[in-house]
């Protein structure tokens, strides 16, 4: 029975995860776990959205790839050893980096995934 809960947990994610999203103006987030410095890293990155929809580097006009292997420069960087403590950091001293309920409901599931794989030792992947 809970394996079938699972299951149909995971087939939701999964489909949730694929469906269109508005993205934000203010920014996207990449997070990091440093499981050797024992800490989460949130790093802030300018984007510009264009008609369709679609992320565009700030600078080029370009659209932004996921799967880039190109370095982009940060906006901002925050540091810290809890999703609280970072959360926190960014909704109350720099209340500029999100513009959308959904993308902050979004980071603060990918934060507490982050802490937890800190605090397990277990490489992070961001959704």
């Amino acid at each position: 029975m809970i394996s079938k809960i699972i299951e149909n947990k995971i087939n939701l994610d999964n489909g949730l995860s694929n469906r269109y999203i508005d993205l934000d103006p203010n920014g996207y987030f990449i997070i990091k776990v440093d499981l050797k410095e024992k800490k989460i890293i949130l790093k802030h990155f300018l984007n510009k959205i264009n008609n369709e929809g679609y992320a565009l580097d700030p600078k080029t006009n370009e659209p932004i790839k996921c799967d880039s292997k190109e370095i982009k420069v940060c906006n901002e960087t925050f540091t810290g050893i809890s999703a609280k403590e970072i959360g926190i950091l960014i909704t109350e001293n720099r209340k500029d980096l999100i513009s959308r309920f959904d993308h902050a409901l979004y980071l603060g599931r990918e934060l507490q995934k982050a802490e937890e794989c800190l605090y397990k030792k277990l490489p992070y992947i961001q959704d």
